[in-house]
């Protein structure tokens, strides 16, 4: 279930989920386009109770979208750069402001902010050095926020994932 606040910034309820939904949630985050009639033969429900369950999961926010994971040398893209970023100030507006611009760059594939040294961890694709260059170049650039940033190259791929384990039952 959506709810808004005053301010329209949209946030979910917490939903209960049955052993259905969490049987459901593992299946989906395997294979994203299993039909309504391939995912009723494993959790043993009828195709339209899965698509009213799937739709409620939706709905409800618990599934936030639907994606294939693409093969980032197939598309031009084979270099990872895992990169710390850390800023002068911490003040509310500027922290707006980067994650704002962080969110606009395409070759940025996920942004945290977190506790520690860094005050973000960035992992960013790109075909080559020079672009990851220019980017970095632009992210200092455009933000006067940022202090410094320390950059690792991943040299090879050990685990590529988005999966989050759903327990068969709740935890306690």
């Amino acid at each position: 279930m959506r709810f808004f606040s005053a301010r329209g910034a949209q946030y979910h309820c917490r939903m209960t989920l049955d052993r259905f939904d969490r049987q459901i949630l593992n299946l989906l985050q395997e294979d994203a386009v299993q039909t309504a009639e391939r995912l009723a033969e494993q959790v043993a429900l009828s195709p339209s109770a899965v698509q009213r369950r799937v739709r409620r999961l939706r709905e409800s926010g618990v599934i936030v979208r639907d994606i294939s994971v693409v093969d980032p040398k197939y598309v031009g893209r084979p270099t990872s750069f895992i990169v710390a970023v850390q800023v002068e100030r911490e003040r509310p507006e500027l922290l707006a402001q980067f994650r704002a611009w962080l969110a606009a760059q395409t070759h940025i594939q996920q942004a945290f902010y977190v506790t520690g040294e860094a005050d973000f961890i960035l992992v960013i694709t790109a075909p080559d050095t020079e672009t990851y260059d220019a980017l970095m170049a632009r992210m200092v650039g455009e933000n006067a926020n940022v202090k410094r940033f320390t950059t690792n190259v991943a040299l090879s791929l050990v685990k590529r994932g988005l999966t989050i384990p759903v327990p068969a039952e709740p935890a306690d």
